[in-house]
């Protein structure tokens, strides 16, 4: 059985070694892979979780969470090997392998990283995916759940809604992004008003360190627990699951979802949105979005209908929103409205794994900020001239307010530090419909221009620089060296817009955890040398 086994183990080398004998970084990438069969032992196991360029099932693994198709041209440069572990003894001998053989790796959970660092790289790497950690496991009693990076925020939300309809885990509202990059970010969402955000809610962890040891909260100690709960997670190791508190929910909800166009006063009720939507009752969220053409207020409530439309009157009677404009919801019907979908699709929505929106914006450029102080109604309408140089559909901005219990988290609390006097999250998207280098750079053009404009009224100084959410990942704000070391000094440019005074903190930690900076890539924290 032992000699079937190797020669099973010898076939697969020599068929990997085919596929990437034409690579110029065939040597190092045989070796890893040759690492990777003495290793890991079982042939089964092998041909399950490693994938080549020319395994026929190469390109639909590495598809399968594709979120942007900027990231899946023939230019882009794709991993020379593939590994979908299903079990944490795979990614520890992954981990020696590519050490041995200075080979890179990228982290993949759910696919969304906006400018693609979590599945593309200049230089021969790995792709690590977590697809298979995916098990999720809810008790009731003591109203926590273990989550594996690899589930979806769809099928989270709709395994506790089963488990128990008045408990709730606050993440954010796109069902198809992964809770590892989620909750790696912070993890923002409709109700972070209230009870602040995922990242908040972890109270341990499983992590694979540099070493590829095995962690929980008390063996890594509360400094690496503090930098992945919203620090960049993937700079400091691989992440397996969170456990996280979940909190209690109204089961029912009220919504309503209204457009306003120019001439029904749209950039008078964004200016007054700014004032009024921060400080709102906590069970009450409405965010605001941009389009060519109109604004959209959307609202989720934990209540009736006759509440909301009396909160409304005495916050936001501008809006005019009507008792048929309120819809009555469950809490996990919330995803599937807000997309305007049919209340009766939200199992088929939720536990989706692909975005079914792809193909409105299947290629984009996507920018964030934060905003302290309301932008004036001459900047909001600079804002809305600019969108009306686009078509319908190829441009949105979103804009979800904070406050409440945002407000009374501590900044040093988690790396994510964008707390009290933060007012609202920005978030413009810029697409286009087709692999066109002049289209490409025309949408990234007018992103780089919005971003301007709404700078004008940001403040931006050494001290308090200009925010941005690291979910969001912009590589306008600056990147590391591609080869040799990036200095401290230098990371702080881009590191600083997402982490602020945290910064330093998570430096430290990453020169603690993984001083040899094993875990690297664009945007990673760098440790000091």
């Amino acid at each position: 059985m032992q000699q079937k086994t190797s020669i099973l183990q010898l076939a697969f080398l020599v068929l990997i070694s085919i596929s990437l004998a034409a690579s110029s970084s065939a040597q190092p990438v045989n070796k890893f892979v040759q690492c990777l069969t003495q290793n890991l032992g079982n042939s089964t196991a092998i041909s399950q979780v490693i994938f080549v360029p020319n395994n026929p099932s190469y390109p639909l693994v590495l598809n399968s969470r594709t979120q942007n198709l900027r990231f899946q041209t023939p230019e882009t440069p794709h991993p020379q090997v593939i590994i979908t572990p299903n079990h944490e003894s795979q990614i520890q001998v992954a981990i020696r392998c590519a050490k041995k053989n200075g080979l890179q790796m990228r982290i993949r959970s759910g696919g969304h990283d906006f400018d693609g660092a979590s599945s593309v790289s200049q230089d021969p790497f790995f792709l690590l995916d977590m697809t298979n950690f995916r098990s999720i496991s809810v008790d009731v009693k003591s109203r926590t759940a273990w989550i594996g990076v690899g589930a979806v925020l769809g099928e989270v939300y709709y395994t506790v809604y089963q488990a128990n309809n008045s408990l709730y885990f606050p993440g954010g509202s796109a069902p198809t992004v992964g809770v590892g990059g989620l909750v790696s970010g912070g993890g923002y969402g409709p109700f972070s008003r209230k009870y602040g955000l995922a990242a908040d809610q972890v109270i341990d962890a499983r992590v694979i360190d540099a070493n590829a040891r095995i962690l929980d909260r008390k063996s890594m100690g509360e400094d690496f627990f503090w930098a992945i709960r919203g620090g960049n997670g993937a700079s400091f190791g691989v992440v397996l699951s969170y456990k996280v508190n979940l909190v209690e929910i109204s089961p029912n909800f009220t919504a309503f979802n209204v457009s306003r166009t120019l001439e029904q006063n749209a950039i008078q009720l964004l200016h007054k949105w700014q004032f009024v939507a921060p400080r709102m009752p906590r069970d009450l969220s409405i965010s605001a979005q941009f389009a060519t053409g109109s604004a959209r207020f959307m609202a989720f409530f934990q209540g009736n209908v006759t509440t909301l439309l009396s909160l409304m009157e005495q916050y936001f009677p501008e809006l005019g929103v009507t008792k048929e404009d309120c819809q009555e919801i469950r809490w996990v019907d919330n995803y599937a409205y807000q997309y305007g979908l049919s209340l009766e699709l939200t199992p088929e929505f939720v536990l989706g794994r692909v975005n079914p929106f792809l193909e409105l914006a299947p290629y984009f450029k996507g920018r964030s900020d934060f905003v302290q102080e309301p932008i004036p109604e001459i900047g909001i309408r600079e804002i809305w001239n600019l969108f009306s140089q686009r078509n319908p559909g190829e441009s949105s901005m979103e804009w979800t307010p904070f406050g409440g219990k945002m407000d009374e988290i501590p900044v040093s609390n988690i790396p994510f530090p964008h707390r009290a006097g933060t007012s609202f999250l920005v978030v413009n998207i810029a697409s286009w419909s087709s692999r066109n280098a002049t289209l490409a750079q025309r949408s990234i053009n007018w992103s780089r221009e919005l971003y301007r404009i709404i700078g004008k009224y940001i403040p931006n100084t050494p001290s308090n620089p200009r925010g941005a959410y690291v979910n969001y990942r912009d590589f306008d704000l600056g990147t590391n060296n591609r080869k040799g070391y990036t200095s401290v000094k230098q990371a702080r440019v881009w590191g600083a817009h997402y982490f602020k005074s945290n910064f330093d903190r998570l430096v430290k930690v990453k020169t603690m955890v993984d001083p040899q900076n094993f875990f690297n890539f664009e945007q990673s924290i760098p440790p000091y040398r």
